[in-house]
């Protein structure tokens, strides 16, 4: 016998509750999911271009090595501009995702202005950096995916040093390499947050920063070699780079 006031399943009440939607939900995972690819990404792409540090050789072989070099027997560029194509997709879709997310009226604004500055607590306004820098990386990744994506072929010690300093795309690097590293650290930081719960907390804010002045100091040593190259090759500025095992006159 039925309680005075419940209603079973079938009932006309329980069958006009409206189901809550599972889309906010998968939203926010494929924005996780595509957060963690790009920030594991950043990472990937900041050790293969410090290669440099290592030599010019080095940063010649992991860049062939890319282009299908050691496999096919010769470069092809055309590999390279399909992985920027599809990192520049996935930026896109996480854009969109993050967007949901974002104030979308200056009272928002000064909402969330208010109540940062009240609670005064870190991982909130570690959430406004993320926002502030993720919107400058609407403006600063394009030109450099939409350059990497039309000449993937100029990818290689002299090629890229030419670049920073002859092509004069230094500023937007530097102030790009902030921007990423920033925003992807304080990304997957919240995302170990979220996943792995506030237990690790102090622990994860630790490793966050740990991170993050390691790729900084990282980034900023591989700016300065590229800087210095593309300074001392000023007067060849095009000339594609050989390794020295090829070059004309090395032993065989």
């Amino acid at each position: 016998m039925s309680t005075l006031g419940s209603s079973s399943p079938s009932s006309p009440t329980a069958a006009a509750r409206p189901r809550a939607s599972r889309w906010p939900a998968r939203l926010d995972l494929a924005q996780s999911l595509s957060g963690l690819l790009l920030g594991l990404f950043m990472w990937g792409h900041m050790f293969f271009v410090s290669s440099i540090l290592f030599g010019k050789d080095a940063m010649w072989v992991v860049s062939r090595a890319f282009e299908g070099y050691f496999f096919f027997g010769r470069a092809y560029p055309g590999i390279v501009a399909v992985a920027v194509a599809g990192v520049a997709a996935l930026i896109v879709l996480h854009a969109m995702l993050a967007l949901r997310k974002f104030p979308s009226s200056w009272r928002q604004w000064q909402a969330f202005s208010e109540h940062r500055r009240t609670l005064a607590h870190g991982d909130t306004t570690l959430w406004w950096v993320q926002v502030a820098t993720g919107f400058a990386l609407f403006f600063l990744a394009a030109p450099h995916l939409f350059q990497m994506l039309m000449h993937p072929e100029a990818i290689g010690p002299y090629e890229s040093a030419d670049r920073f300093w002859t092509g004069r795309w230094w500023p937007l690097y530097l102030v790009l390499l902030f921007a990423v590293e920033l925003h992807g650290g304080i990304g997957l930081y919240r995302l170990a947050v979220k996943w792995h719960g506030d237990a690790q907390r102090r622990r994860l804010q630790v490793l966050k920063w740990s991170l993050t002045v390691f790729f900084l100091v990282l980034g900023l040593a591989t700016f300065a070699a590229y800087l210095k190259l593309g300074h001392e090759h000023r007067e060849r500025a095009g000339e594609i780079y050989t390794p020295t095992w090829a070059a004309p006159g090395a032993p065989r």
